[in-house]
């Protein structure tokens, strides 16, 4: 409500009291009551009309400060409920200004203005397709290829049909958690490499290695891995308690009747690969050898690559029984791993595809 008098008003009616006139008299002449007169006596008497002018500033700024601590007092009273929450994703954040909305009265840009979040931010409504089907399938992976991480997943859904990105499938895995824990290699220190010529051509280079694991009994298998550098396709494993040099001339016969000998063969220095029964075959053959310098098996990468992941993927999630088990458990991944897994190096084809799509293109550039 407007005042009916200024201070400047007010004033010059306490002069003219102090100049000698009758109380009642100028309560009569302004239309005022002796009580007020009184009151502003108390207020303002003795001031000047400068000093009556900053009084009402000084009124003002004091109101401006009282009303901005009840503020900061009530903003600190609402962000206490939530202090302890983690307010990092826009979900989160719409549900603690509802709240401040709700419990403390606050209107909606004092919520978001807490929150640090937009008022277009807090009614935007979320246009996402529903997930269910999608996540049934993605936890139903996991279960049959548990080592895959999302990436490799990925590509299974997209075979499967489903017309997604990486990026809704990490969300997704993320949000099921699918992540598995990675398992650490121990460094090898850095040391000056040869760079080993690169394979152009399936049959052109293969790599070989041993890896050794065991049956629930204690006894030990070793599985000879057979690897093809350009196709990345595993060509064998061969499974046995003991796997001399004989034995891998032997099923280096198999796979040259199947598909032929390569140029060179990538091996290490073990004993079944530097002794006599294998390099007698190979010079029959006229097959290069290629060992790697002792004790630095970083020089035969595309087989430990693979030796990595047969051993995450097939050995560490299944317990030997027997032998023969082994045998049909590891070449049952084999042909997983061939036909079905998706490798990142050939742009997550399947070796088999990958192999297929340029004995393809090339039989059609000799054809042209």
């Amino acid at each position: 409500m407007k005042k009916r008098f200024t201070e400047i008003q007010i004033i010059g009616v306490l002069k003219e009291a102090e100049a000698g006139k009758k109380v009642t008299d100028l309560c009569r002449q302004h239309g005022i009551s002796e009580a007020t007169y009184y009151n502003w006596k108390a207020k303002f008497g003795g001031m000047s009309i400068s000093d009556a002018q900053r009084l009402k500033a000084l009124e003002a700024e004091n109101g401006q400060l009282k009303r901005l601590l009840a503020e900061s007092m009530l903003d600190n009273a609402a962000l206490k409920d939530i202090v302890n929450q983690k307010l990092v994703s826009p979900q989160a954040k719409r549900a603690a200004v509802l709240h401040l909305m709700t419990v403390h009265s606050l209107g909606i840009t004092g919520a978001c203005g807490l929150i640090g979040i937009s008022r277009s931010n807090y009614r935007y409504q979320s246009q996402r397709q529903d997930d269910t089907s999608l996540k049934a399938r993605l936890h139903d992976l996991p279960n049959l290829k548990r080592r895959y991480v999302y990436r490799r997943l990925h590509i299974l859904l997209r075979r499967d049909g489903w017309a997604i990105n990486h990026k809704r499938t990490y969300r997704l895995y993320r949000e099921a958690g699918l992540m598995i824990r990675r398992r650490k290699r121990k460094r090898i220190a850095g040391v000056e490499r040869v760079v080993k010529a690169t394979a152009m051509a399936p049959n052109q280079s293969w790599s070989m290695d041993f890896v050794s694991d065991g049956l629930v009994d204690g006894r030990r298998i070793r599985c000879l891995n057979i690897v093809d550098d350009f196709t990345k396709q595993c060509l064998a494993i061969e499974v046995d308690r003991s796997l001399p040099g004989l034995r891998v001339v032997r099923v280096l016969e198999r796979l040259a009747e199947n598909r032929g000998l390569p140029t060179s063969i990538t091996v290490d220095n073990g004993p079944e690969f530097a002794g006599k029964a294998l390099d007698a075959w190979a010079y029959e053959r006229g097959l290069k050898l290629h060992f790697i310098e002792p004790g630095k098996p970083q020089r035969n990468a595309y087989i430990e690559s693979f030796n990595g992941k047969f051993r995450d993927e097939c050995l560490n999630e299944h317990w030997f029984v027997s032998l023969r088990y082994a045998r049909e458990a590891i070449e049952e991944w084999r042909q997983d791993y061939n036909e079905q897994r998706p490798h990142s190096s050939i742009g997550y084809l399947t070796p088999n595809q990958f192999a297929d799509s340029f004995l393809t293109a090339d039989s059609k550039l000799v054809s042209y």
